[in-house]
């Protein structure tokens, strides 16, 4: 290593430690390494403008910020959470089935598992905790680990995020995780199933199949969107970035429209939250382009593809390596640095080593999703705790059956890669 890029490292890692946050680490290490190898300042600046301006596609991050955010500020939440308390809310540990089934919707809105876990997932947790029926650390486990759902079944922003640094087709990586997130959901449901006949959780009060009708026909404007988004991006209506201002809009009409359950006021605040949110994945962004400039410039993805290579390591060995550090790195590090600035350094080693990018790139977002509930920085867990006040230790003391059989799901999707690619296949993708 160059001695700026070792200026670099060294800024980056002291500020990370003491606490500052990643997105002005990363910048602050970046403009080192150009300080120290004599660049001029500027370089980062047109690295920057052009990393942004021709990026169509992140435009498509603000915009499910902006339809996570209305969602949850209308009464499209309660409503589907209604519909799936008819539907499942029968059987022991209904309520579990209904945070997870309600999580497979909302992630076909949002695309943010922050979103779904501040949202939705509050809600759910204080019709569990209510009179006692499940523990509180229970019920936001849980939560916690449904909400990872949310970016995996389309739309989804870290594969958005993804699909910038490897210039991989977002159409194929939304379809790519629908299986998968799919999977993910039936695993949750079977191991709360299991805990609730282990612990012996009550049955909750069924409702009459009577009501079904009217509370999916209550629900069904909600229902439209995943379908309306799939059915503009695959049938060639919109693109991704499109689809994202659709989704935003389709939203606003029915919160203040159709449902009218949204204020001017309300929506200001909305565009307001949702502007600040974008400003900070907008930080980390910029940091990412600049910082994989330096590791361009060092040629480390390449190095590293040459000597993983030479090692004749078989591309299921790699893509398990790689996942365990991806793993270890989700406990310290959030999604968005992890896809945009550790990601990139292995993309080459995937190509050379015939690695399906697809493939690659969903199983790689679940797991950036599963870190996102690993202790000890499990974001999501962090988000709970905000906004219901349960303490991390007993949530944390429940996540590990639920962390435990993600991570099985994980392991599936390695090993077989037909179940991602099973679906972008059917649709024409060559990979």
């Amino acid at each position: 290593m160059s001695a700026e890029f070792i200026a670099c490292l060294t800024t980056l890692l002291v500020l990370a430690a003491i606490g500052a946050p990643i997105a002005y680490a990363i910048l602050i290490g970046s403009f080192v390494y150009l300080a120290v190898g004599g660049q001029g300042i500027g370089i980062a600046g047109k690295i920057l403008m052009d990393g942004m301006y021709n990026s169509f596609i992140l435009l498509a991050v603000p915009l499910f910020i902006v339809a996570a955010n209305i969602m949850n500020a209308g009464t499209i939440s309660d409503r589907l959470l209604g519909f799936c308390v008819a539907l499942v809310g029968r059987f022991r540990g209904g309520l579990g089935h209904v945070n997870i089934v309600a999580s497979l919707i909302f992630s076909g809105m949002s695309g943010s598992a922050v979103a779904d876990a501040a949202g939705i997932g509050k809600i759910i947790i204080g019709m569990m905790t209510k009179g006692g029926q499940y523990p509180r650390g229970y019920a936001a486990a849980i939560t916690a680990a449904s909400a990872t759902i949310g970016p995996i079944i389309p739309p989804s922003i870290p594969m958005v995020l993804y699909a910038l640094v490897s210039n991989t087709s977002i159409g194929y990586l939304f379809l790519g995780g629908i299986v998968p997130g799919l999977l993910m959901g039936a695993v949750l449901m079977a191991m709360n199933s299991w805990l609730a006949h282990r612990r012996g959780f009550a049955l909750e009060t069924p409702v009459p199949f009577s009501e079904l009708p009217a509370r999916t026909v209550n629900a069904f404007p909600a229902l439209l969107m995943p379908a309306i988004l799939l059915y503009g991006i695959y049938g060639g209506v919109t693109t991704p970035t499109e689809a994202a201002a659709v989704a935003a809009f389709y939203a606003l009409l029915l919160s203040a429209l159709f449902y009218r359950a949204l204020s001017p006021v309300a929506l200001f605040h909305i565009l307001v939250e949702s502007a600040r949110s974008s400003a900070a994945v907008g930080l980390v962004i910029g940091g990412a382009l600049i910082l994989n400039y330096v590791v361009a410039s060092e040629n480390i993805p390449a190095l590293v593809a040459q000597s993983l290579v030479g090692l004749d390591v078989t591309p299921t060995m790699f893509l398990l390596g790689v996942m365990v550090l991806l793993l270890l790195l989700g406990c310290v590090l959030d999604a968005t640095t992890i896809i945009l600035v550790i990601i990139p350094l292995f993309l080459p080693a995937c190509r050379e080593l015939g690695i399906d990018l697809v493939h690659f790139g969903v199983v790689a977002v679940v797991n950036c999703m599963i870190g996102l509930i690993t202790p000890p920085y499990g974001i999501l867990l962090f988000v709970i705790n905000a906004v219901t006040r349960i303490p991390l230790s007993e949530m944390i003391r429940e996540i590990w059956p639920f962390l435990g059989v993600l991570v099985a799901a994980l392991l599936l999707l390695v090993l077989v890669p037909g179940i991602v690619l099973w679906l972008p296949r059917l649709f024409g993708y060559a990979g």
